[in-house]
């Protein structure tokens, strides 16, 4: 396992290469720069080629990707043009910040997942799968905006139980756990819609997995020799059916730190998806391409951590 896991941590430096080369082209090719996104008409010509001499936008696409690249290998993610601090405090400023909701919309969703996609798997059919099956599409179809603007509509305007957005009322000098509660009210909302989008899709998948799984041979054994249907169900069935979701577990942990862009941008929420679209806007090279490659290295971490929890899930795989 532990030979296994360096060379898989070794195979991610091409990977990580191939990928900052990508990114750094497809950079390269959008029009404009920072200098143009925050210039004025009144700004002149040699003023605008003077700022981009100063942050080095006047180099060639080639040079300026080995200086950029030479700097991440020492650490060194460069400057937010926009926030005018270092790529890494800004991003471990914001990214905490999504990380709260994400964390808690992700417990949710798979708690609530697992739950009914295995009585939906079991009780095949049923009233109760039929009405799953319905709410299910019914997440999966309407999109994020529409969710958040409806639920801001009833709870927060309506019936005033929950702040319209924001992550901390404004003025309240709050400490310990009164600002616990308040951060985790303006949280509720952000948290609803991102549990709502993802229970859909992984509700599905696991009744799909259970639904193969229940069906094999080894559990008509187990029902055969007696066992109460509960032990046969969570003890064998749910962890042969955990074994294809392991998988989307390895590609949750980006998400963790990415941020909802759109969401935060409805609740008007402090995280890093707000601030990364604010950076594809104002053209913020920095932030845009060391907050990406750390999008990377999560993505690549993730795909690491699903295989070593598949032989955790199951013994018969073996990692070699």
């Amino acid at each position: 396992m532990k030979q296994y896991i360096i060379r898989r941590l070794l195979q991610m430096i091409p990977t990580l290469i191939g990928i900052s080369i990508i990114i750094f082209a497809i950079s390269a090719m959008v029009p404009g720069d920072y200098i143009t996104a925050r210039a004025n008409p009144n700004m002149s010509i040699e003023k605008q080629e003077q700022l981009r001499s100063i942050y080095g936008l006047d180099k060639p696409d080639y040079q300026r990707y080995f200086i950029w690249a030479g700097n991440m290998v020492k650490g060194n993610f460069g400057d937010s043009m926009q926030h005018k601090q270092p790529v890494t405090t800004v991003i471990n400023t914001y990214v905490w910040n999504s990380f709260i909701i994400g964390i808690f919309a992700l417990f949710f969703s798979w708690f609530i997942a697992m739950i009914t996609g295995i009585f939906s798997a079991k009780f095949q059919y049923s009233f109760f799968d039929k009405i799953v099956t319905l709410l299910v599409f019914i997440c999966m179809s309407l999109p994020s905006f529409f969710i958040g603007l409806l639920l801001i509509k009833f709870f927060a305007l309506d019936m005033k139980l929950f702040p319209v957005g924001g992550m901390i009322t404004s003025g309240l000098n709050a400490r310990g756990w009164e600002y616990f509660i308040d951060v985790l009210k303006h949280s509720f909302l952000p948290i609803m819609v991102l549990t709502m989008l993802s229970t859909g899709s992984l509700t599905r998948y696991f009744r799909t997995s259970m639904l193969e799984v229940i069906r094999q041979d080894y559990i008509r054994t187990a029902r055969a020799k007696g066992l109460k249907e509960r032990t046969v169900i969570f003890k064998h069935a749910f962890r042969n059916a955990m074994i294809p979701a392991i998988t989307l577990l390895g590609f949750e942990l980006p998400g963790l730190f990415g941020g909802a862009m759109i969401l935060e941008q409805i609740f008007v929420w402090p995280g890093v998806g707000h601030i990364y679209l604010n950076s594809i806007n104002m053209r913020d090279y920095p932030f845009m391409l060391g907050f990406t490659i750390f999008l990377a290295m999560l993505t690549l971490l993730g795909n690491l951590l699903a295989d070593v929890l598949y032989g955790i899930a199951d013994p018969r795989i073996r990692l070699k």
